[in-house]
């Protein structure tokens, strides 16, 4: 007989999912109104990125955490912190008059987003069937991967029509439906951590890296790819990781249980779930400033050229989640690989004659072949492990998909930031379009790394779902 998912459950986890939606929508829809806030608020866009790399950065850290987190608290005590940080957050967005106070905002909205992807997938892996994890995780990779790539079309036409303000006050009302839906359904109870302690060092030790990676890549940007400051930071950023694993290794305590890595699947899963969304959130920042800036678009029209390719998406999320649950990883991750590779190459090869409608459909066959891999990672990687583990594959998972993000965004505007310092033109326009083809370069092998990955996973560790 077909196991059914209660009604509970599902209202339970589109209230999850509707808070994850909104944490991650108003992560991007910002990306478009960059060129406007450098003016308003007096700012570089190298600073100004920082909305969305620290807010990417914060948010991965919380993740951090989750594992632990988890199976300390209740699923519905974690919701009701997430909602409120995201409110406030929200508030202090709406009314910020400068940009310190407009980044603290956005802060507070990544420790909601940061406890709301993790809940809304450990609600899924708990209390859906394993019959139907490949479908509903195809839901959820929606929300993952749809609200960024909305981010710009809603933040586009909000902007144009009136200000970047107003779109923090499109979501409060939907914040607090999405509060009421998530009080009347979210049950559980945590899985409890007896004889675990939490690791603070591991949260710092994690904190420290994740920011030092970001800032060596910022020296690039400010002083060029062979600068001494460059040289040095990644020096210093491999001695702490260094001391990072070797802490680790030795300790008793526990943030994330990285033996699962152990797992070569997992491993190879990771890396293709971390590597499609590096590509999605820098697509997602990349190409609205690539429109404005050198195909002379408004915000409106920068933001509606990922529209087609989102909706597209997800469509085939579902889809491919369905062909997991029915004939295992292979089909869908091969699709994956093969369709971003050639989105992203084709972006690299017409670069210089992209137009409005070449990125439409360029666009769009890259995010078909994201959310046929994206969903598919995360599942299959889900069952290399059982019981109290899934936990911290989920938190591993969580967190590594949003450094992507943070990190995706971090250089591609490095990138850009890089060629404009070694340039021997002042032309923003000329600028912008070499530095993109270089970032549109990184994507292709990005892009190639992960196909061939899925290749070698398929031949060496072949599975298939029983009938």
């Amino acid at each position: 007989m077909e196991e059914v998912v209660p009604t509970r459950v599902k209202l339970s986890i589109a209230a999850v999912g509707l808070l994850s939606f909104i944490s991650i929508l108003v992560e991007t829809s910002m990306n478009v109104t960059f060129p406007t806030l450098t003016k308003d608020l007096n700012v570089t866009l190298g600073t100004v990125q920082w909305l969305t790399t620290g807010y990417l950065l914060l948010t991965t850290i919380i993740m951090s955490t989750t594992a632990y987190i988890l199976k300390r608290f209740d699923p519905l005590k974690i919701f009701c912190v997430a909602i409120s940080f995201c409110f406030v957050g929200s508030i202090v967005c709406m009314t910020a008059p400068s940009f310190p106070i407009l980044l603290t905002g956005r802060l507070l909205q990544a420790v909601s987003a940061g406890l709301s992807i993790p809940l809304m997938f450990s609600v899924i892996f708990d209390e859906v069937p394993s019959s139907k994890i490949g479908i509903y995780t195809g839901f959820a990779s929606i929300i993952v991967s749809l609200a960024p790539a909305l981010g710009p079309t809603y933040g586009g036409i909000v902007s144009g029509v009136w200000s970047w303000r107003a779109i923090f006050i499109g979501i409060a009302p939907l914040i607090i439906l999405v509060a009421i839906l998530g009080v009347l359904t979210i049950r559980g109870t945590a899985k409890g951590v007896k004889g675990i302690a939490f690791d603070y060092l591991s949260v710092l030790g994690l904190s420290i890296i994740f920011s030092m990676i970001l800032f060596t890549f910022d020296q690039a940007g400010s002083h060029g790819w062979i600068s001494s400051q460059f040289g040095i930071w990644i020096v210093i950023t491999l001695l702490i990781i260094i001391a990072f694993v070797i802490y680790n290794s030795h300790t008793n305590k526990q943030l994330i249980d990285f033996s699962i890595l152990k797992n070569e699947v997992l491993r190879f899963r990771l890396f293709g779930y971390f590597g499609l969304q590096f590509i999605n959130i820098g697509l997602s920042f990349l190409l609205p400033i690539f429109a404005q800036t050198v195909l002379n678009m408004d915000s409106s029209h920068a933001g509606i050229i990922l529209l087609p390719g989102s909706l597209l998406g997800a469509v085939v999320g579902p889809i491919a989640g369905s062909i997991y649950d029915k004939k295992g990883p292979t089909i869908p991750m091969m699709i994956s690989g093969v369709l971003v590779t050639l989105g992203s190459g084709l972006f690299f090869f017409l670069g210089n004659d992209l137009t409005f409608i070449s990125i439409i459909i360029l666009y769009s066959i890259l995010r078909i072949g994201f959310n046929f891999g994206f969903g598919t990672s995360l599942s299959d990687g889900s069952m290399q492990v059982k019981g109290r583990k899934k936990s911290d594959q989920n938190s591993l998972f969580s967190m590594m998909q949003q450094y992507a993000g943070s990190l995706g965004t971090n250089i591609l505007s490095v990138v850009i930031s890089a060629v404009a310092v070694t340039s021997k033109t002042t032309s923003t326009v000329i600028n912008t379009l070499s530095g993109a083809k270089i970032d549109f370069a990184l994507l292709t092998i990005l892009s190639l790394c992960i196909l061939i990955i899925s290749i070698i996973v398929a031949i060496k560790f072949p599975q298939k779902k029983e009938k």
